[in-house]
């Protein structure tokens, strides 16, 4: 069997199937808490909604990785004032397959707050930092075995100049021959779901989870719906549901358990500009390296995707004056704020939807921020040598230089500006504050007896940094903890 593929396990005469260990998703959660039940003998499951696309078969950031790997082609958005638009990976390996795959560590100082406020047992941030150390091997996180591409150089000499602190974020990526042009994504396509193949796990793709049914408060079976639209059921004797911070919520309300789930959603809001620089800089296929971390964790700056369909996206707001730059975008790369948003939002499953509602409200501090952030940006933009910034919101002006700064200031509303976000977590908290935990300390749902989460809906809030790190070495603390203690009743 080559284990980069699926195990196709499911004929269409078959009705029903069972395991040890039911786990819902296949990404930075699911993949990880896979493979390690795998490997100590569990008979595992996985089942993914998405398909499975092997990587290099479609153009990283592009219209067709969009619909192919992302749920509703990339276009999801969180109602509220304003709105915000989210991404979510709905593919084998789900999100690590479509990321810009910069690793972050979780701050020390993080894991204490989460520990102490949260009330999570056993969260020591050395231990979890070991377990980091062990995923960064896993997944091969290493830095540049070159130079950096010239829209994530221009902003180093942004933050040079001004004096800022900034980095370069290593990535999970393999470079053969250390050429940067033949990076290969260590996803988890291409880590831990082989590794759980490997020992045996059946991998099934194109299969929905529509519900876990209950019999008081142990779930005895899940009810999918195949690729060829067919209904069967899954028994086992556990279930952990991994389908990022909103699937995991929907699912877990559509089977009749609301405490606490989908009621705390925590993400990093962004807003962006686009600069045009006086040569050509623009990367289409992948993103800048370095980040500014001078006004962190509050704030920080990045880069991101900039093929000439999202440069459109970016200029969109205030087309009618920004429309003709277009023709330029071999100059141009798109740039962001983010913030550590302290408002929250509620992810809500209604019954004949398929997709849930999901909501998010701004603070005053919030839009202030972004307010700040986009500011800030602009002067970065302006010291890296751009010639025009052009900031994503309706109204906004040309920035061509510092005099131009309060006038972005005075006129920007976060109303108007395409707020967005790639970093959603925190619908179903871990700890034992049960006012605010919809899970125990090692992802166990409260007053249940085999349901478990082991995705990011368990951070308790937005760790100010990529979460996936995070994600990952709390799923491998959680699954060790219960094989450790539950493989005996197998």
């Amino acid at each position: 069997m080559n284990p980069t593929q699926p195990t196709q396990f499911w004929t269409e005469a078959d009705s029903s199937s069972s395991c040890d260990v039911l786990v819902i998703g296949s990404g930075a959660g699911g993949a990880p808490t896979a493979a390690l039940l795998a490997e100590a003998g569990f008979d595992v499951i996985v089942v993914e909604e998405g398909k499975w696309v092997e990587q290099g078969s479609v153009a990283p950031f592009s219209l067709e990785q969009m619909d192919q790997q992302y749920r509703s082609g990339g276009v999801t958005v969180a109602l509220g004032l304003p709105s915000i638009a989210y991404t979510e990976g709905r593919c084998a390996g789900g999100g690590t397959e479509v990321n810009s795959g910069l690793y972050r560590r979780p701050p020390g100082e993080v894991i204490e707050r989460w520990r102490d406020r949260w009330q999570i047992n056993e969260l020591d941030p050395d231990s979890l930092l070991s377990i980091a150390t062990e995923v960064e091997q896993a997944i091969h996180v290493t830095p540049l075995p070159g130079p950096a591409s010239k829209p994530s150089e221009l902003l180093r000499r942004g933050a040079e100049s001004l004096g800022w602190q900034f980095d370069e974020s290593p990535r999970w990526m393999k470079y053969p021959n250390n050429d940067v042009r033949q990076g290969q994504r260590q996803s988890m396509t291409r880590t831990y779901l082989p590794r759980a193949a490997q020992s045996g796990a059946r991998i099934l793709t194109n299969c929905r989870v529509n519900k876990l049914h209950m019999k008081n408060t142990s779930a005895t079976s899940a009810e999918v719906t195949l690729g060829t639209g067919k209904t069967a059921r899954i028994s086992f004797k556990y279930v952990f549901v991994c389908g990022g911070a909103i699937q995991t919520p929907a699912i877990l309300q559509r089977s009749g358990l609301h405490k606490n789930i989908g009621n705390s959603l925590a993400v990093h809001p962004t807003v962006k500009l686009a600069a045009r620089f006086s040569e050509a800089i623009n990367i289409p296929d992948d993103v800048p390296v370095h980040q500014v971390k001078e006004f962190a964790p509050d704030l920080s700056f990045g880069g991101s995707a900039s093929h000439a369909g999202l440069m459109a996206l970016a200029l969109l707001d205030q087309w009618s004056q920004f429309g003709s730059a277009i023709e330029q975008w071999r100059n141009m790369a798109i740039y962001y704020a983010a913030i550590t948003s302290v408002g929250r939002g509620r992810v809500i499953s209604v019954p004949g939807l398929k997709d849930p509602i999901v909501t998010y409200r701004l603070t005053r501090r919030d839009r202030e921020l972004l307010r700040s952030g986009l500011s800030r940006l602009s002067l970065l933009m302006l010291e890296a040598g751009a010639t025009e910034v052009f900031p994503s919101f309706r109204d906004a002006p040309i920035v061509r230089g510092r005099n131009d700064l309060t006038q972005l200031q005075n006129s920007f509303n976060a109303m108007k500006a395409s707020v967005m976000s790639v970093h959603l977590c925190s619908t179903v908290a871990m700890g034992e504050n049960r006012a605010l935990c919809g899970a125990d300390s090692f992802g166990k749902i409260h007053d249940t007896h085999n349901v478990y989460v082991n995705d990011a809906s368990l951070l308790p809030d937005a760790p100010g940094v990529n979460p996936q790190a995070s994600v990952m070495a709390i799923a491998i603390r959680n699954i060790r903890h219960f094989i450790s203690h539950e493989k005996r009743n197998v």
